[in-house]
């Protein structure tokens, strides 16, 4: 009798811990994917950590390791499968898809393009007018060049007259305090450690200069293939991404200590500032987050054809979809 007693003890001991390994199940069951960054961690990239953190992945079936770019940069890494999401820019899937590289936007990171000419307010350089004679600092790349080039002669100044110095990714405030006088900035990162630094900046905005220069950066990105033979993990990966998104909106302390929880050697200070300010820029005046309108795929693609940065033109509806997109109502 004591013998059956134990028997059917253990039997209700193993059945109760099959209950609990289910979730071991579950677990393993989680659809693994890799995300590549397109540079260091910052804010341009909280919704990823934020839904990370709250286990929107995990409550959408998968388990997401995130990865810094190599060398073969994030374009290739995803174009390849070494990565099945990534992060990206408009005008660099545009010249991907032209070179046959078959990646796809999914969403809009950031609705507006919010990237400047930035200098020293005692440089006095103003306008686009003002840059002759000054040396830029960048990173060689025809597309800045030809964008700077194309804003001053839309202010009647002569782009021959600037210096172009590759600096690379030397720190903005010690180069234009050292070798230049005026870069490329991105306003939510380097914008807001000038103000607290407390020093003034110049700002030159493109879009002022043609509405074309108005587009997608950041862009989030995957391959044509996952989209062909696996669009619910696309769709499950997408919808968790917006959430975390809209974290960052609604609660941007919040979302910034889960980027701070996953990456302490960032700046506190900076990283709580710059949430701030982008969680009225992520979706800015669109409809839901992530959504692209086919007008500024075009006249992007436009521009870069008529400035001889393409050497043909795309079918912009090749490069971007909001298929996967969920809308307002999360749906």
């Amino acid at each position: 009798m004591f013998k059956f007693i134990l028997s059917i003890s253990l039997l209700l001991l193993l059945a109760a811990c099959g209950g609990d390994g289910g979730g071991a199940t579950d677990e393993a069951e989680l659809t693994e994917v890799t995300f590549v960054l397109d540079w260091t961690p910052n804010t341009n990239h909280t919704g990823i950590y934020a839904a990370q953190a709250e286990g929107y992945y995990e409550d959408h079936g998968l388990d997401v390791e995130i990865v810094l770019p190599g060398e073969a940069g994030a374009e290739q890494t995803v174009a390849t499968g070494n990565a099945d999401f990534g992060i990206s820019a408009q005008e660099n899937v545009t010249q991907a898809r032209l070179q046959d590289v078959s990646i796809v936007s999914l969403a809009a990171i950031i609705q507006d393009n919010t990237s400047y000419l930035a200098s020293p307010e005692e440089y006095g350089l103003e306008t686009p007018s003002d840059l002759e004679g000054h040396p830029y600092g960048g990173y060689g790349s025809p597309i800045e060049e030809e964008t700077i080039a194309s804003i001053m002669q839309a202010d009647g100044a002569d782009f021959s007259e600037v210096e172009i110095l590759n600096v690379g990714d030397v720190d903005f405030f010690t180069t234009v305090q050292r070798d230049v006088d005026f870069a490329w900035i991105y306003y939510g990162w380097t914008g807001i450690e000038a103000e607290l630094r407390d020093m003034p900046l110049n700002l030159i905005d493109f879009t002022e200069y043609s509405d074309a220069l108005n587009f997608y950066t950041p862009v989030l990105i995957t391959n044509e293939g996952l989209i062909e033979d696996d669009p619910e993990t696309v769709e499950a990966f997408t919808h968790a991404t917006a959430e975390g998104y809209r974290l960052a909106m609604e609660d941007p302390e919040r979302a910034a200590e889960h980027l701070l929880e996953a990456e302490p050697d960032l700046d506190e200070e900076l990283v709580m500032a710059s949430q701030e300010w982008l969680a009225d820029v992520y979706q800015s005046e669109a409809p839901y987050w992530g959504h692209q309108e086919r007008d500024v795929w075009q006249n992007y693609m436009d521009w870069m054809y008529e400035s001889d940065l393409i050497e043909s033109e795309l079918d912009v509806d090749q490069a971007f979809t909001n298929e996967f997109l969920p809308d307002e109502a999360g749906e």
